[in-house]
């Protein structure tokens, strides 16, 4: 995406929804703030059109690109392409184009909201492993808080197809 793809992207979130965000229905004006602030092209962030059989279906944005070694990212589908198990595919093709074009990037990672299971059963079936539990992290539209759920993938075990796992509860008391 570029910029000249700014009401494509206006479009596409403000005739969706996204239950598990904090504005769960983006109002047009707010996206083009959003954008006019550099919201998914800017020099640590780059944004991506989703899709499928040429049709765009969703997007993501490539997060924290020039801060550190681990980019993050942010995935939203269409609300009628949603649970056809297109998740994964997304997921093992931005491991790829992260991977691939970033050579110094040695983990990727990406968080949800502990209510979101079909995203975290996501990240596990494309071999993310789950490496944090932000207690009331995530602010809700009604005011609350609910967990952040971190999950990374490494780059050893994208290119060797493993899954590093680790010891949650590695000291006693």
């Amino acid at each position: 995406m570029t910029p000249a793809d700014a009401e494509d992207v206006v479009s596409f979130l403000a005739r969706n929804r996204f239950p598990f965000r904090v504005q769960a229905a983006p109002h047009a004006p707010d996206v083009r703030a959003g954008i006019a602030k550099g919201r998914f092209w800017n020099e640590d962030t780059q944004g991506y059109w989703v899709t499928q059989d040429e049709n765009q279906i969703g997007m993501a944005a490539l997060e924290d690109l020039q801060e550190d070694d681990t980019p993050l990212f942010d995935l939203r589908l269409e609300e009628s392409h949603r649970g056809q198990g297109l998740g994964v595919p997304v997921l093992r093709a931005l491991c790829d184009l992260v991977f691939h074009a970033m050579p110094n990037t040695r983990r990727f990672e990406g968080q949800t909201r502990e209510d979101n299971i079909a995203m975290r059963k996501t990240f596990l079936r494309a071999g993310f492993v789950k490496e944090a539990h932000y207690r009331l992290a995530w602010p809700t539209s009604d005011g609350g808080h609910l967990a952040s759920i971190a999950y990374s993938i490494l780059r050893q075990d994208w290119e060797n197809g493993t899954v590093s796992r680790f010891e949650w509860e590695d000291l006693k008391f």
